[in-house]
């Protein structure tokens, strides 16, 4: 049995039947349903488990059950609520992140109208199958990939596929079956776009997952890959654990050569490694996003995960799409140039009034003009050149009493109009079509050439044309009516960039970003656009996706650095663009609206959806929506996702600092021949308040002044760059000095030597987190007070240390004793160290540079 008709002759039978409903019955049970199907999805519960797998939670968990083995129980149960919230967290952003699927399923799913044995039906989309016969109107969705045998003015709005803003005229092909379903050939429709007008008969080629939807569908199956900071904390994570067993293993060792006991060693070891695996790191972080997104929330973008704000700051490409982002996505005429005299009105020249007559833009309940959007730049022109009044007269000067509609052959539209005991004719289209319909007599020197001109700065042309004939005939000869008419000139209109756009392209080239177009538009309006807003410079270029199909992989890898404007693309091909992109080491940020881009916007460091014309699917499939759909909104989240590192990579500072003290101070103390100088209390009181509570509030330091005037972070550096790591050794080991010179001098004055060890690591923990607020600028100079959260929170953190030293059931609870003004003073001096060597630090950088 074939599943269609072979020869023209047999398209026209089938036209008037259609498949039966037993053949559509055996087809369904061979092609399957006319819906996406998804590949087996992980249990919730597996997802859950899957968050548990990371290095540094097993070493953190590793070191839980050896706490409460050895009876350190309040030390067990915080490292296992901190893993357990992780992993709750983690669990979360993926099963959000799998609603991909279901919108793409959602959308698809839409009532087709279908001739089965002669006998027109509405059925289910997802009843459909290769061989029906479907019509279409104004306004379907279309249910599947066919191909056209019947249509008149049929066009179809593809931006959910090819990004192109304007509708694209269809045409049949009533002779043969073509099975090559391509974009570019006009006889085919695709499942999930929509008919905008006219109306239409089609054969249905292929469904389900066989559709253009459904490949796209499947390409969303692929991993996620990790986000700049998801993989900066893993590789953090496997070093800090390597070193903290290396360490305890030694101290283990040494410990046992040298005849001590097992059991009091390993509790030294379980010390040290609590002291040196960061527990409150992962909910610093957490929080300092979560602070981020709230901050981009008020600036019309919304995150929905959170490792993508700090994504931004890494960003070395932007991937965006033209349509509505860098432009305003409303057609607009920004000139005309009229070649006629006022014959049909003694007001206004005759472009005008072909203009204010010669369209099907209507104005709705509110007011407001509704139609095609070529139609309504014209009226939107006019209405404002010649304002309502004489806008309003025009129309009932010149009734309309005819019309031949726009059609794909002939290219243009013609109205009829009374005009008084005549008939003014008034036709409109693409230039050469209404060329064709003029005089010999009208000698158009230089309009050609102007139509050319305009073409190349990315202008759609219109033409127009008229005349007035005696009467009106009979519609049967109205074709024969568009022949010798008189020019009237023409317009230009595009969708103009937005201002803000051009600005920004500046700011991402100041940032050191690269800002690459890639839309479905035609490829000289992309270009025309780019130059425009600053994309599209002398040493890059711009390709089709006809082109880049030409390439190979390692042609394309070669050149995709100096392309910086992709038109005509299929949506593999966006995929295609965004992975070399990745593969050559760049942080790629991907910015799109509709269906195809969903693909690209999964596998990009970051997806940057449409919040208002964006669909569900590409939403979905983002890390970030702009609400305003605006490409400026991009570059404020940049900023954000900067300082926000920034201060990610300042309490890391700030934690393992006061981490490397701690374990100096406990694996250095036997070696002086002093005593274990703190308690795993006193170690997790440090890590979890005085280190968590101010390095909370460095998430609120503003931005350093060149933050969008440097280039960004090398995407393979990591969290230890640009002297961190250094900063890290050198005050950790002048803290734990410190501290253990305090232990020293307290033993030797007989004073609560480990309540004061304890007490000045605090002090030089609160010292250094004023230091450390700018890498280059004194604390005087940005302000004591310009963060009052962090002011707040250290004098926070004060009164607690305060209580835990002076309070006496806490005295009970972390072992301290109350100490004299002479203990306390001499405590708060040697905190202060810390604070000055940090400030002296910045003066020695600028002094070396």
């Amino acid at each position: 049995m074939d599943l269609f008709p072979q020869s023209s002759s047999e398209i026209q039978e089938f036209l008037k039947t259609g498949i039966s409903d037993s053949e559509a019955r055996q087809r369904m049970e061979e092609f399957g349903p006319n819906a996406l199907t998804e590949k087996k999805k992980k249990p919730a519960w597996l997802l859950f488990l899957y968050q548990f797998k990371d290095f540094m939670i097993g070493v953190l968990m590793a070191a839980a059950i050896i706490s409460g083995i050895a009876g350190e129980w309040t030390d067990a149960i915080i490292i296992l609520v901190i893993v357990v919230l992780n992993a709750v967290l983690g669990f979360t952003q993926e099963f959000r992140a799998e609603k991909a699927m279901e919108s793409l399923k959602k959308m698809s799913e839409i009532q087709a109208q279908v001739k089965r044995k002669g006998e027109i039906k509405k059925i289910p989309s997802h009843e459909l199958v290769p061989g029906d016969l479907v019509y279409l109107e104004a306004g379907s969705m279309i249910p599947a990939d066919m191909q056209l045998l019947e249509e008149v003015a049929l066009t179809v709005d593809e931006a959910s596929l090819t990004g192109e803003s304007v509708p694209v005229e269809k045409t049949s092909l009533p002779q043969q079956i073509d099975l090559d379903l391509e974009l570019e050939k006009s006889h085919h429709l695709f499942k999930g776009t929509l008919a905008t007008h006219g109306r239409a008969t089609a054969i249905v080629l292929k469904t389900g997952m066989e559709t253009q939807l459904g490949k796209i569908a499947d390409m969303l199956q692929g991993e996620i890959p990790k986000t700049p900071l998801q993989q900066k904390m893993e590789k953090f994570g496997k070093t800090i654990s390597y070193l903290i067993l290396l360490i305890c293993g030694i101290i283990f060792g040494l410990g046992l050569l040298r005849g001590e006991e097992a059991v009091p060693l390993l509790l030294l070891s379980v010390s040290l490694a609590v002291a040196a695996i960061p527990e409150a790191l992962p909910a610093l972080i957490t929080i300092a996003l979560s602070l981020g997104a709230a901050r981009l929330a008020k600036q019309e973008s919304l995150i929905r995960k959170l490792p993508a704000v700090e994504s931004l700051g890494s960003i070395t490409y932007i991937c965006t799409d033209k349509t509505g982002t860098l432009t305003k996505n409303q057609m607009t005429v920004i000139q005309t140039e009229s070649d006629s005299e006022n014959q049909f009105s003694p007001d206004q020249t005759d472009l005008d009034v072909a203009m204010a007559l010669n369209h099907d833009a209507k104005k709705d309940q509110e007011g407001d003009f509704v139609g095609e959007a070529t139609e309504l730049a014209l009226v939107h022109w006019i209405w404002e050149k010649l304002g309502e009044s004489s806008y309003r007269k025009l129309e009932e000067q010149f009734p309309r009493i005819g019309e031949i509609p726009f059609d794909s052959e002939r290219k243009r539209m013609s109205t009829f109009h009374q005009f008084g005991d005549e008939v003014l004719i008034l036709c409109k289209g693409a230039f050469e079509a209404v060329d064709d319909c003029l005089t010999k007599e009208n000698h158009l020197e230089k309009i050609p050439q102007l139509v050319e001109d305009w073409a190349s700065q990315g202008q759609r042309v219109l033409a127009f044309a008229g005349k007035v004939i005696p009467t009106l005939p009979p519609k049967s000869s109205w074709n024969q009516l568009e022949q010798d008419l008189d020019f009237l000139g023409i317009c230009g209109m595009i969708d103009p960039p937005r201002e803000e756009a051009i600005q920004a392209i500046q700011e991402c080239r100041n940032a050191g970003i690269t800002p690459v177009m890639i839309t479905g538009d035609h490829p000289e309006t992309a270009k025309a656009i780019a130059r425009q807003v600053g994309i599209l410079e002398k040493e890059r270029k711009a390709i089709t996706g006809t082109e880049l199909k030409e390439l190979s992989d390692v042609e394309f890898e070669n050149q995709v650095e100096s392309i910086a404007v992709y038109a005509r693309v299929s949506p593999d091909q966006k995929l295609k663009i965004v992975q070399a992109l990745l593969g050559k080491g760049h942080y790629v940020a991907m910015t799109g609206d509709g269906v195809n881009d969903a693909p690209s916007l999964r596998s990009s460091t970051i997806g940057v959806a449409m919040g208002i014309t964006g669909t569900d699917v590409s939403k979905e499939a983002a890390a970030m929506i702009l609400l305003d759909d605006n490409f400026a909104t991009i570059v404020k989240a940049i900023r954000e996702g900067r300082r926000i590192f920034d201060n990610i990579r300042k309490f890391v500072k700030y934690i393992m600092t006061c981490n490397g003290a701690e374990i100096c101070i406990i694996a250095i103390a036997p070696f002086l021949g002093l005593p274990v100088p703190l308690l795993p209390i006193h170690i997790l009181w440090i890590n979890l308040v005085t280190d968590g509570v101010p390095a909370l509030a460095l998430a609120g330091e503003k931005a350093e002044k060149d933050i969008m005037n440097r280039p960004p972070r090398p995407p393979q550096q990591n969290l230890f760059a640009d002297g961190v790591g250094f900063h890290i050794i050198w005050v950790g080991i002048l803290m734990a000095a410190v501290a253990l010179f305090t232990q020293y001098w307290a033993i030797r004055n007989d004073w609560h030597w480990q309540t004061m060890v304890f007490t000045v690591l605090a002090f030089s923990q609160l010292g250094h987190v004023m230091g450390i607020r700018s890498d280059r600028w004194f604390l005087f100079q940005i302000g004591i007070f310009s963060n009052p959260t962090l002011v707040i929170s250290i004098l926070i953190t004060l009164l607690l240390q305060l209580a835990v030293i002076y309070v006496p059931f806490l005295n009970e609870m972390f072992h301290t004793s109350p100490l004299t003004w002479a203990e306390l003073g001499f405590s708060i001096g040697m905190g202060l160290v810390v604070f000055h060597a940090v400030e002296a630090e910045k003066w020695v950088k600028k002094m070396l540079k």
